[in-house]
């Protein structure tokens, strides 16, 4: 005849949940140890080592480097976060896409920036145009030029 041992657990609203444990050769019984390793059992924080894994070969791996120009090693431990999917890097960096934007031409010696409507934009910053050719705002990188058709 095999014994149960009863373990009480407190939940995170402070309850009482007592827990019979299944027989200790079961696959249950092993997934309730590797659970109940935790200091808190909770529904949503039960994190289980005994579940197969999900993957069946080794992840892609992205070699090209981010826009900070960062190029992460074979080895690195934050590639664990790119198990189930490939890491993507965003090809089409900011500095790039804002130099495709054309300049825009003002009437006045002053441009008003303010990188667009409401939270959406940066603190608004006037661009002195009285030089020759493109000045650009100091935020989002948009760049203006004084129109001398008038």
């Amino acid at each position: 005849m095999l014994s149960f041992t009863s373990v009480t657990l407190w939940s995170p609203a402070c309850i009482p949940l007592n827990f019979s444990p299944p027989s200790a050769g079961s696959k249950m019984a092993n997934l309730a140890r590797s659970c109940l390793s935790l200091p808190r059992l909770g529904l949503s924080r039960r994190v289980c080592g005994s579940l197969p894994a999900l993957h069946t070969s080794a992840p892609a791996q992205d070699q090209s480097p981010t826009h900070t120009g960062q190029v992460f090693d074979e080895d690195d431990y934050q590639n664990a976060r790119f198990i189930g999917s490939p890491r993507q890097t965003n090809t089409r960096w900011a500095i790039n896409l804002i130099q495709e934007v054309p300049p825009k031409a003002v009437q006045g010696r002053i441009a008003a920036c303010d990188g667009g409507p409401g939270a959406l934009g940066h603190p608004r910053v006037y661009i002195n145009l009285d030089d020759e050719g493109n000045h650009g705002c100091i935020y989002c990188g948009l760049r203006y030029y004084k129109d001398s058709a008038h």
